[in-house]
This record gives structure tokens, C-alpha cells and sequence, in this order.
């Protein structure tokens, strides 16, 4: 009788980490901080395990296409989910967040005008960071402003493409460019920048954050739904929740 019930014991003690699974997440690199943050939480409430993968979406996506085990992926623009469209386990895909574009430079700083004599003597110094602007995210959002605005020519041969948003930031952070553009989320995460200039939404395509599992596992609707009802969280790390 007391070795059944010490067997009992055992399996009841044991049963969560017996249960234990591991849901890999792939996201875009502007969401690094605040999903580090979402996945301990998610840890600490079901016992699952969560392997965050973040780079540029392009890459990411294209990761997706060649076979990449990933249980969810969270892109910085619609354009990239539509490409692994046939890997999106069917109706599971939804617009999550919203972020603004910013232009930013090594704090303190006071804040530019966005006009070509103005960025052009600031960028005397140095270059101006952006993310890949043919593939990125917010290299293509920077690229679609600086068009819009008319200063797309003139700033061009100034440019310094990084793989990846973060990448942009730490280039302006660590002082190796006097500019950059990010998301507004982005500049929030690190002290070591400001933001010197806020671009207007209607100079670039909306920025979206769809969300999609790419498996049909308990574990990944679990982290979806945890994904869903971290509005607190996103919102404090400066993300707009849509509805």
C-alpha cells in the first residue's frame, strides 16, 4: 500500500513536466523585448517551454518556406505572412499589432525637421541607419516615407541597410550613426537613443503585426491565446492592440 501511494506521489509531482511541451515562435525582431517578457510568462503559467526565434521578417519567412519547424509566426507586415500563406494552419491568422515610424539619433539629441537640408547637415557625421529596405519591414516603411516626403534621392547614397530593425537601433545607440529609422517601439526599448522626429502614418502603409500558427498543436492555441490577452504588456512596451 505505501509503495502504491509513493508511486502516486510520484506521478502526481511529475505529471507537469511530463507534460511539458515546447512551442517555437517565430517573430520579427522589433518584438524581441516584449515577447521575452510574454514567453516567461507564458512558462511560468502552463509549465510549456518557448523558443523565440527573431529576425527580419523576410528572413523568417523565408526560413518558413524551407521547412523551418515553427509553431507561430508574427511578422512586422502583411506582405510576409501572405508569402507562407500555405504553411497558416486556416483561420488561426489575425492583424495582432499596430507601431508608429520614428526617426532617431544618439540621446540627447534635439529633435529634426524631415527636410533634406536638415538630415542631410546631420548626416555630415555618418549614416543613416535603416533596415533592409527591399526586404525588411520597416527598411520598406522608411523607404515608402522618405519617398512620400521627397527625400528618398537625396538621402539614398547615405544609407546604411542593417539585416534587421535592432540592428538599425544599435548602430544609432552605439553612436555609429548620427540617424536612424525604427519603429516608435523600438526607440522606447533603448535609453541610449531618442526620438528626434515622428514620421506621419499616411507617409507609409499601415504597419501590422499579423499573427498565424503554422501547426495544429494544443500548445500553440495556448500561446496564441496567451498572445491575445497580453494587451497590458504590448501596450507598456508602446504597441497599438487592434481590435
Amino acid at each position: 500500500m505505501r509503495s502504491t501511494f509513493l508511486l502516486l506521489a510520484f506521478l502526481v509531482l511529475h505529471a507537469p513536466a511530463a507534460w511539458a511541451e515546447r512551442v517555437t515562435v517565430f517573430a520579427a525582431s522589433s518584438l524581441t523585448s516584449v515577447l521575452g517578457e510574454i514567453a516567461a510568462e507564458f512558462e511560468a503559467e502552463t509549465g510549456h517551454q518557448v523558443t523565440l526565434s527573431v529576425a527580419g521578417s523576410a528572413a523568417l519567412a523565408r526560413q518558413i518556406l524551407s521547412g523551418a519547424p515553427a509553431d507561430v509566426f508574427l511578422s512586422a507586415n502583411p506582405d510576409w505572412m501572405d508569402t507562407v500563406a500555405d504553411d497558416i494552419l486556416p483561420g488561426t491568422r489575425r492583424d495582432l499589432l499596430g507601431n508608429r515610424l520614428v526617426m532617431i539619433a544618439p540621446a540627447p539629441s534635439d529633435p529634426v525637421p524631415l527636410t533634406a537640408d536638415a538630415l542631410t547637415a546631420r548626416l555630415a557625421d555618418g549614416p543613416l541607419a535603416m533596415a533592409l529596405v527591399e526586404a525588411v519591414p520597416a527598411g520598406q516603411y522608411g523607404k515608402a516615407a522618405l519617398t512620400h516626403l521627397g527625400l528618398w534621392r537625396a538621402l539614398a547614397p547615405s544609407v546604411a541597410q542593417t539585416d534587421n530593425v535592432r540592428a538599425a537601433l544599435a548602430l544609432v545607440a552605439l553612436g555609429e550613426a548620427p540617424l536612424g529609422i525604427v519603429y516608435a517601439t523600438d526607440a522606447q526599448a533603448d535609453a541610449r537613443v531618442t526620438t528626434v522626429a515622428t514620421f506621419d502614418p499616411a507617409s507609409h502603409p499601415p504597419i501590422r503585426y499579423p499573427v498565424a500558427a503554422l501547426t495544429d498543436r494544443a500548445v500553440t492555441r495556448a500561446f496564441l491565446d496567451h498572445l491575445k490577452a497580453s494587451t497590458a504588456l504590448f501596450t507598456h512596451h508602446g504597441f497599438e492592440v487592434l481590435p
